[in-house]
């Protein structure tokens, strides 16, 4: 089994390391690990978890750099702003790039310290700016598996390849209107120096939505992965639109059919393991997945609401009561997402998830993971968001159009975790909650632990149905 990579931080290093110490595969998100390390320094570092993973990082002189820049002794005073980042670019300026790697290697290093367990980073296609940094951040902590979707990656096999063995990495840039082929580069001679240790490559999982993708993937060994994860549209975070023209239903959110369905017996047949997710949070669901010849399941939701994710007690209360009134809810919105991908919200009092709520907040774009890069009349690469002021977009080339009904998601995905900007004016970001839509796992905990479960709690039960001797084979080394 393997527990979803959810972001911003969701699926944190203390998630990943329970989970891992199970004996199945824990995941860390890899999305905006600059902005969450950053900020846990500026509150003072609570539990001294990051000064205790920074002090295991190769090279001393960039961890005491990046602690000098963010590290507040006691927190920073309540009210305050937390400190700006370098913006992600297609040459993200130094400090910027050590920020990345150093915020990769200590969610890795902590979801892996005191244990032989498997441990993997989950980043996202879309956010590929920030993807070289990222991963040599994970493989340099040790990291066992990297899964990506959101997108078509088939540059990360040679990535992981080069970054491995200490050469330079790279993966190509999608630049809108782009009439010249640019690339996102990082160098780990160039960022360690003598300080670069050996490392030993990470096994890399695909994160695809049908069978023609994964063929596509496996057809060629240069861009074969190692397995694959079979997401289904129900799935939380973005999922990939239907196929065909885009269709809404009577509440806005996209309609799925036949087409959409992947075709397993093709799957199997590719010979490479492969794990479904999407509605498969149950002891059924899990035996069914491996009678159809899955490795095994990913499952996210159930992980997210247990007492051990980076999700705020306030926010986790409040969607652990809805589930035992029966009234927790999560909608496909075909808009929200910057990216144009549908993305899964938890309508949640006083979040972005309401209409009000989201209207209230200043549009403004500042983490900018999210950002666009494109090419301007004058051949040079500017960037946009279609969730930043329209004046901006417009002014940028974008089309209006492309700007309604989109949400900010990086902050409102740190306010999850506690970590929402404060701005000066005294605005405080909202949140904006992402889980699956198949909740039926979720109901059936909560009626067993009223108060919330454990990922412990929630991975026993997942592999009740499952046999001892199956366990043995499929667990991770």
């Amino acid at each position: 089994m393997i527990q979803g990579g959810m972001g911003v931080a969701v699926s944190s290093w203390q998630l990943a390391r329970e989970v891992a110490m199970t004996g199945q595969m824990g995941v860390v998100s890899g999305t905006a690990m600059d902005a969450v390390l950053s900020r846990r320094l500026q509150d003072g570092d609570p539990g001294g978890h990051m000064r205790r993973a920074m002090a295991a990082f190769p090279d001393a002189d960039m961890a005491a750099r990046v602690m000098d820049k963010y590290f507040i002794a006691g927190g920073r005073s309540p009210g305050t702003p937390y400190k700006p980042i370098p913006k992600l670019t297609l040459a993200t300026a130094r400090a910027g790039q050590e920020l990345g790697v150093v915020g990769n290697f200590v969610e890795v290093w902590l979801a892996k310290e005191g244990h032989d367990g498997a441990v993997g980073i989950n980043c996202l296609e879309k956010v590929q700016m920030a993807t070289p940094t990222a991963l040599f951040g994970a493989v340099l902590a040790g990291v066992d598996y990297v899964l990506m979707g959101a997108g078509i990656p088939r540059e990360i096999p040679r990535l992981l390849t080069e970054i491995s063995a200490g050469r330079p990495g790279r993966i190509t840039a999608d630049v809108l209107g782009g009439r010249i082929k640019r690339h996102i580069e990082v160098d780990p001679v160039d960022l360690l120096g003598d300080s670069l240790p050996a490392m030993r490559r990470p096994d890399f999982l695909a994160i695809v939505s049908a069978d023609a993708l994964a063929n596509y993937l496996y057809r060629d060994p240069e861009i074969r992965p190692d397995g694959f994860v079979v997401e289904g549209p129900v799935a939380g975070g973005h999922s990939a639109p239907p196929r065909g023209k885009m269709q809404l239903d009577e509440h806005g959110e996209p309609v799925y059919g036949p087409r959409d369905d992947v075709n397993l017996a093709k799957m199997v047949e590719l010979g490479l393991p492969f794990w479904l997710a999407g509605a498969y949070g149950t002891p059924e669901r899990v035996e069914e997945a491996l009678a159809v010849g899955a490795a095994g399941v990913q499952v996210g939701t159930l992980f997210a609401l247990s007492l051990d994710s980076g999700i705020t007690n306030a926010t986790r209360s409040t969607m652990l009561q809805e589930l035992r009134d029966g009234t927790l809810d999560v909608k496909n919105d075909a808009l929200a997402s910057p990216t144009g991908f549908p993305f899964k919200v938890a309508s949640l009092e006083d979040t972005a998830s309401e209409e009000e709520t989201y209207q209230a907040r200043p549009r403004l774009c500042d983490l900018s993971y999210l950002r666009t890069p494109y090419e301007r009349e004058d051949g040079e690469v500017g960037y946009r968001c279609a969730a930043e002021p329209v004046h901006m977009f417009l002014k940028k080339g974008g089309d209006e159009e492309d700007t309604v009904g989109r949400k900010c998601l990086c902050n409102g995905l740190m306010a999850n975790i506690g970590l929402g900007q404060e701005r000066k004016d005294g605005y405080a970001e909202t949140r904006l909650v992402t889980l699956g839509q198949d909740l039926a796992g979720a109901r059936e905990l909560i009626r067993t632990y009223v108060e919330g479960w454990s990922a412990q709690q929630a991975v026993e039960w997942l592999l009740t149905r499952v046999p001892t001797a199956r366990l043995r084979r499929v667990q991770f080394a």
